[in-house]
């Protein structure tokens, strides 16, 4: 059963995702939260698998909120549910930690598929989302510096060199069946590399893996 906390300050939206949630036998909601603050409480006392968390909510938004969450370490993942496909606030959601972003007129399906997939630890922004993501919002990434060697981001010293060119394509928008292709590996060892790369570098997931590769100039924008 996958548990899921509610974060929304629109009780209708909030009611419409508790109703299509409870309708789904592999599905509950533990708890409803209408800002920030109350979403920290609740995810504090129910540990849920997945909080629903809208951006703009009064007092604490979805973005602080979503930092704090990670930041204590706690296994619940979170699920950016925003107005736009490219709200400028997804990628500051993406980089406080969420493990992906959805748009709230996404299909039911398409946001229970959701809910499931960062349950089980995978991200939900589809590679070549991510990518276009980045890419429009590239400004908030560290300058590159001018001069000088740029030095060794201890997060990719132990990385193999295979790693290291996986978590590259990975950055660029590969999936796994494409990586597989091109480098002539099989999809169950690309699926290996990418568990060790997400280990090694502490990423939660395939999303924090494509902003580490940016934030490390391992990809750089084209």
């Amino acid at each position: 059963m996958t548990t899921v906390l509610i974060a929304d300050d629109q009780a209708m939206q909030r009611f419409g995702f508790r109703m299509l949630l409870e309708s789904q036998d592999d599905m509950t909601v533990v708890g409803e939260a209408s800002n920030g603050t109350e979403a920290i409480r609740l995810v504090d006392r129910h540990h849920p698998d997945v909080v629903l968390m809208d951006i703009r909510m009064p007092g604490l938004d979805g973005i602080e909120a979503t930092r704090r969450i990670v930041a204590t370490g706690d296994r619940t993942r979170i699920l950016i549910v925003t107005t736009f496909d490219l709200d400028e606030y997804a990628y500051d959601g993406l980089r406080a930690g969420a493990s992906g972003f959805l748009v709230k007129d996404a299909q039911p399906e398409e946001l229970l598929a959701g809910i499931r997939a960062v349950a089980s630890g995978d991200a939900v922004v589809a590679p070549s989302l991510t990518r276009r993501l980045l890419d429009a919002y590239i400004h908030h990434l560290p300058a590159a510096p001018t001069t000088g060697p740029t030095p060794e981001n201890p997060r990719l010293a132990s990385l193999t060199e295979r790693e290291r060119e996986i978590l590259t394509v990975i950055g660029q928008g590969w999936t796994n069946t494409e990586i597989a292709e091109r480098l002539h590996l099989a999809e169950s060892t690309v699926k290996t590399h990418v568990g060790r790369i997400l280990a090694k570098t502490g990423a939660r997931d395939r999303v924090q893996a494509v902003i580490l590769a940016y934030d490390t100039q391992l990809v750089t924008p084209a």
